[in-house]
């Protein structure tokens, strides 16, 4: 069982973690701890906040963990692993949270066959509505993986995919909210210049995004469906989409995912 976890790495995704872990009642604040030395004042934060253990010790946070999540930033992950590495013992369970990072470099930094799994959830874990791909390596036992399901499920959807997939999964889920987020940014701009207050545009389009969201989720319909049912011959939804396909979205959309995959790729490669 997990029944202690240390957290490499303080930063939005791992709080949203934590508190998701407490709050379903997977873990007590004291079978917790969090270690990040470049900021003491983040660790108090997180202290006040979730009663966690707090550390800049890594063998502290480290030594009698079950499992060590490393939710740092993925440049920092050789140095990271050079210094957790004394305190190891092969039976903990690693967890990886880096964009881009394989499950072996785990295994050739460390130089032992510690269970590795490899997660990428996105930024709306924080309010628990994330969407976390997560992939094992082969030393995972299936109850660890399950384990792992289940902490992750505290703040979303966790889907199991094979490693390959996991640099299309960072662009298309891990960098998705983004897309969406640039998106709502150009309907509110043009909605404000054609005559929106600004409040009316903003409750207007998140209410809408909300709404098709619940759609693809409850309907058993598929998207081209749902935007059919809504597109009158010669209507204005028909001309809003014909403006879409003039200017080419849907190729602009298929070039973000490649773009973001090929970077993913990128930053593997960089750690070898």
């Amino acid at each position: 069982m997990l029944n202690k976890i240390a957290f490499i790495g303080a930063g939005s995704m791992a709080e949203a973690l934590i508190a998701g872990m407490i709050k379903a009642k997977m873990l007590t604040p004291d079978q917790i701890t969090v270690t990040n030395k470049s900021n003491q004042a983040r660790l108090k934060e997180l202290l006040m906040k979730y009663k966690v253990r707090t550390t800049s010790s890594t063998e502290k946070a480290v030594v009698g963990a079950d499992a060590v999540i490393f939710a740092i930033k993925p440049k920092d992950i050789t140095h990271a692993l050079t210094e957790i590495k004394p305190f190891l013992q092969p039976s903990q369970l690693l967890i990886s949270i880096l964009a881009g990072t394989p499950i072996a470099l785990f295994t050739e930094k460390l130089q032992q066959d510690n269970p590795v799994i490899r997660a990428m959830p996105n930024t709306s874990a924080t309010i628990g509505y994330g969407a976390t791909a997560m992939t094992a390596g082969k030393f995972v036992t299936a109850d660890q993986l399950e384990q792992t399901k289940q902490l992750f499920e505290t703040v979303g959807n966790v889907s199991i995919v094979n490693e390959e997939q996991m640099h299309v999964v960072t662009a298309v889920s891990g960098s998705g909210p983004a897309y969406f987020y640039y998106i709502v940014e150009a309907m509110e701009t043009a909605a404000i210049k054609n005559g929106l207050e600004s409040d009316v545009a903003k409750d207007l389009i998140y209410q809408t995004i909300l709404g098709a969201a619940e759609m693809l989720q409850q309907t058993d319909l598929e998207p081209y469906e749902l935007r059919k049912n809504i597109t009158s011959p010669n209507g204005t939804t028909q001309s809003g989409i014909e403006a879409l396909m003039d200017h080419e979205v849907d190729k602009g959309i298929e070039a973000t995912i490649l773009a973001a995959l090929k970077r993913s790729k990128e930053l593997g490669e960089s750690k070898k």
